[in-house]
């Protein structure tokens, strides 16, 4: 008796080689300690002229997802490949709006970690206090908070208050970034994080802060691809990769 075809069979390389970034990605977000138990999600578009994408299982921890346990929906939430593992379509609000109204932000991440939150609830926002928060304060937007995002006449605000940025906080609530691949948008909440723990550990120090002046803020952009080599997020891509395989094994499968 032959062998029933593996997931991996069953759809294109294309579709197999985003499934895997995605669940490494979830791992590596729980490896930095950014998840919220199951909840939050980070979702990536189908290559195809379908607007179907990929979502985490919802109940599976983090560090549990597999390239093959991701679920694919459409821009409803809604289950366009069976799957035995269950969605969360409410959870699914955020990102179908930023997927529909941005065609280049093929990869959104959110996240509820503790030091964006704080961060979120500051009434000045990011400060330029680090190296960090310029790359992040050259293309961040905010969006007030409304309640559990459940709601979709949310959809067109939060759109608008993104913009074309690659950064958004929302208020009370958490950090979004968008990129045009799994690692590019990693490689940004990367960095936006790293700058909400280095502001927050900044004002708990107490003394006067140092800000980085607006005409810095306002050249970093250029200097971020020199120090990217014009990779984005693809240059630290295989490292993270190869840190998984070391640390947290099996989301390849």
């Amino acid at each position: 008796m032959s062998k029933p075809e593996s997931l991996q069979q069953r759809v294109s390389a294309e579709e197999w080689q985003l499934r895997v970034d995605l669940a490494a990605a979830y791992r590596l977000v729980a490896l930095y300690g950014w998840d919220d138990l199951v909840f939050t999600h980070l979702t990536v578009r189908v290559p195809g002229p379908e607007h179907h994408f990929l979502i985490n299982p919802y109940g599976m921890m983090f560090d549990e997802i597999t390239a093959s346990s991701l679920v694919k929906v459409d821009l409803e939430g809604r289950k366009v490949v069976e799957s035995d593992y269950p969605v969360n379509p409410a959870g699914f609000t955020i990102h179908s709006a930023v997927h529909a109204a941005r065609e280049d932000a093929q990869c959104v991440m959110h996240t509820h970690s503790l030091n964006g939150v704080a961060v979120s609830a500051q009434k000045a926002g990011v400060q330029p206090l680090s190296q960090q928060s310029l790359f992040v304060l050259a293309s961040l937007g905010y969006h007030d908070y409304e309640g559990v995002a459940l709601n979709a006449e949310e959809k067109p605000r939060l759109v608008a208050d993104l913009g074309s940025n690659s950064f958004l906080m929302l208020r009370n609530h958490g950090l979004l970034t968008v990129g045009a691949s799994v690692a590019d948008a990693f490689l940004a909440m990367y960095i936006f994080e790293a700058a909400c723990m280095i502001q927050v550990r900044a004002l708990a120090g107490g003394g006067e802060l140092h800000r980085v002046p607006q005409a810095l803020v306002d050249g970093i952009q250029a200097q971020a691809e020199q120090v990217t080599r014009g990779m984005g997020g693809a240059l630290a891509w295989p490292g993270l990769l190869r840190r998984l395989d070391r640390k947290l094994p099996g989301y390849a499968e």
